[in-house]
């Protein structure tokens, strides 16, 4: 009675762990979100596939438990890392009624990384990571969260910047950090990470202000340290030999 809960990175086959692809390879059925589900069937289109829309992530994690329990072999899937805004955590937190189920949580590569591998090396240092979907966490956690990264001189990668219902979200955002930093600071966004079409786009931070992203879309706000090298966004580690 086996569940692995799995993060399969941005999509490709080449972005995917050794440990991830195992794990599908190994399962009976995929669960998951529609699109994540579509982008698995090229890779595995043998498998047996469940899917659901948005907002049905208890439902998935409760079928994928009760499919675990029932003996079919189960991955649960997730874009980026399993744990990082994935569901890793609510299958523990659903998996009181199923102690026979075993869950194995395998990592993935999630876009704060992978994101910034496209935009040079970002995040060489210190850094926070913030979702500004407030679908599940207040505004004001949200905002008290952003001053601490941006107080705190923290490079930022923000997840699901913006969406047809949250369109001033990355605007607000910029607006916070601009009480703390400056004006040119180097910033950056990745889009469509590890799947057709992906970009790097490198701007300032007053420039990312009035930049129109979207959910394909992760951004990157760099510290005080943080400038740019052979065109690329790159954060200082402090080597004063360098």
């Amino acid at each position: 009675m086996k569940l692995y809960v799995v993060g399969f990175g941005g999509g490709n086959a080449e972005g995917m762990t050794l440990a991830a692809k195992t794990a599908i390879e190994r399962s009976e059925l995929v669960v998951g979100y529609t699109v994540y589900c579509e982008l698995m069937r090229e890779v595995f289109p043998e498998k047996e596939y469940y899917s659901t829309g948005m907002k049905a992530e208890k439902e998935r994690a409760a079928y994928a438990l009760e499919q675990a329990k029932n003996g079919i072999v189960t991955a649960l899937v997730c874009s980026g890392d399993s744990q990082v805004y994935g569901m890793a955590g609510l299958v523990y937190e659903l998996s009181g009624n199923f102690p026979e189920v075993e869950i194995e949580v395998v990592s993935g590569v999630t876009a704060a990384v992978s994101g910034g591998a496209v935009l040079g090396s970002p995040l060489t240092n210190d850094f926070a990571v913030v979702s500004l979907s407030d679908l599940l966490t207040p505004w004001d956690v949200i905002e008290k969260r952003l001053r601490g990264a941006a107080c705190g001189d923290f490079v930022t990668a923000i997840y699901n910047p913006t969406s047809k219902k949250r369109v001033d979200n990355l605007r607000k955002a910029c607006d916070i950090f601009l009480e703390y930093r400056d004006k040119n600071t180097v910033c950056g966004v990745a889009k469509n990470i590890g799947r057709k079409g992906e970009n790097g786009l490198i701007m300032r931070l007053c420039e990312l202000r009035e930049y129109k992203a979207d959910m394909f879309s992760t951004v990157f706000i760099g510290n005080s340290q943080t400038k740019i090298i052979r065109g690329k966004m790159v954060t200082s580690r402090g080597y004063h030999d360098v």
